[in-house]
């Protein structure tokens, strides 16, 4: 069968024109804006009324990536009214904003909740690239449709992006500190196999990556290497071949000190195996942490030196880097890790995400009596609104209304 001529690329589109951006930024606030997280602000971050203290932290919520990616989204429904709007995914990972983007008409191609097929696209759909980014294989099938991308990618997963494409021209195997079912990761995955001759490997733990190291020193078995890392490497891949020269890259949303220490235990062991004139050859690596990411967490370490009775990090239970810091917290406190203020049920219960058993659980007494001092943070992909219902959910729970708080 004769292949299909792809077809020819879309007329590029300014979707950020004054008047678009003006309508757009109107809609998101209204959205996602809170005058109360405002309130506390310009407080310093602390407030408290009725024995109860919030410390909010310097920095948490949308990060300028997430908020771009959104304004792109809102601004492609406005203007492409008479088209069909699909997103390849999630816009990030909070389910509240997902919803919010599914009643703008845009309908998802990919995941458990996806409502199209990329097959069934035509040539004047448009189709939205997420804040991720996507794979090359799924890019190319869109793009061979003729639709209009509207491409929202963080500039800071694309700088990993330009790394590991130049470990494959260089031949050198990228080692991705990640998740391997995250879909940044994957699309960092399949940057590395540039011009068909690169690989990689996804590491996630120190353990993983104490079992590579292992390895790179002494070898072992490699069949009982390739089911360990089963869908965590390039098609083709040999670790008696490919671990020779590694080039370490991370997803952006992953713990700075964590990937540092992959990046250590790795080059000791390349020094160790070939000695340290050769593995300044055979070992590279760059720092590509999100900066809002890093922000967020230097900033809650920041808190940790403060009284606190507990810590709320809120968000959605997929994203990466809420995540990390609920795995801060908890080794400093009491922490809760929450989708919204509807998990805070009474004084005595709360329903929150736990991270070792990767499902919500039901914790009782949680809240301590008055005077009590909580703090409060999110990650990347957290509106302002959700932190707002959360805090105003705390006070409620002690009997103190949003107009008291308001009027403080």
């Amino acid at each position: 069968m004769p292949e299909i001529a792809a077809a020819p690329a879309p007329k590029r589109v300014n979707l950020r024109t004054p008047e678009v951006m003006t309508a757009v930024q109107a809609q998101v606030e209204s959205h996602y804006r809170s005058e109360i997280v405002e309130k506390l602000r310009a407080r310093g971050g602390t407030f408290s009324l009725g024995g109860i203290t919030i410390k909010l932290a310097k920095q948490f919520g949308f990060c300028y990536g997430v908020e771009r990616a959104i304004d792109l989204a809102y601004a492609a429904a406005k203007v492409f009214t008479d088209r069909r709007l699909f997103i390849l995914g999630e816009i990030i990972h909070n389910p509240e904003v997902n919803e919010q983007i599914r009643t703008l008409g845009i309908k998802n191609l990919i995941g458990t909740t996806k409502e199209a097929e990329v097959e069934d696209l035509r040539a004047d759909d448009v189709v939205i690239v997420p804040a991720f980014g996507t794979d090359v294989a799924t890019l190319e099938k869109i793009k061979e449709r003729g639709c209009q991308l509207v491409d929202t990618t963080c500039g800071d997963v694309m700088s990993v992006w330009k790394r590991v494409r130049q470990n494959a021209n260089d031949n050198v195997t990228s080692i991705i500190h990640g998740k391997a079912e995250h879909e940044e990761t994957k699309a960092t995955a399949s940057r590395a196999l540039a011009n068909g001759k690169g690989h990689y490997l996804v590491v996630l733990t120190l353990d993983e990556t104490d079992y590579v190291c292992d390895y790179i020193r002494r070898g072992g078995d490699k069949q009982a290497f390739l089911e360990k890392f089963r869908g965590a490497f390039s098609p083709g891949f040999d670790p008696d071949v490919h671990l020779k020269t590694i080039g370490v890259a991370n997803q952006t949303t992953m713990l700075r000190g964590e990937t540092e220490e992959v990046q250590r235990r790795i080059d000791a062991s390349i020094r160790d195996r070939d000695g340290v004139e050769a593995a300044r050859q055979n070992f590279r690596f760059f720092d590509t942490i999100c900066g809002a990411t890093q922000e967020r967490q230097d900033a809650l370490r920041v808190m940790f030196d403060e009284h606190m009775n507990l810590l709320l990090v809120v968000g959605g239970y997929n994203s990466s880097n809420t995540s990390h810091l609920a795995e801060m917290g908890e080794q400093k406190l009491p922490t809760y890790f929450i989708r919204n203020a509807s998990r805070l049920e009474s004084k005595t219960r709360i329903v929150h995400y736990n991270l070792h058993q990767k499902a919500e659980v039901v914790s009782e007494n949680w809240l301590p009596a008055t005077p009590v001092t909580i703090g409060v943070t999110a990650g990347a992909s957290c509106p302002n609104n959700l932190i707002e219902e959360t805090i105003l959910r705390l006070f409620a729970l002690h009997g103190i209304s949003a107009a008291e708080l308001l009027a403080a």
